[in-house]
């Protein structure tokens, strides 16, 4: 598996995760935004833009094209 496919997979194992704690505990703007220390929320929003900026960086590169 490329590193491409592994990011994703990272992603989408954290989208599922997230769902869960969405549905059994909801997630306010808050929480979402600016989670406390050790909240399982925490660095959430900032890992999964990390990654996602990554994917489309390797796409970029495989189609030859710019951002």
């Amino acid at each position: 598996m490329g590193e491409k496919e592994e990011l994703i997979a990272k992603m989408q194992q954290m989208q599922k995760q997230f769902v869960e704690y969405e549905h059994e505990f909801g997630v306010d703007q808050l929480e979402y935004f600016s989670p406390p220390a050790g909240h399982p929320l925490e660095n959430y929003k900032e890992e999964y833009t990390r990654l996602a900026n990554r994917v489309v960086e390797l796409a970029h590169e495989e189609k030859g094209s710019k951002q």
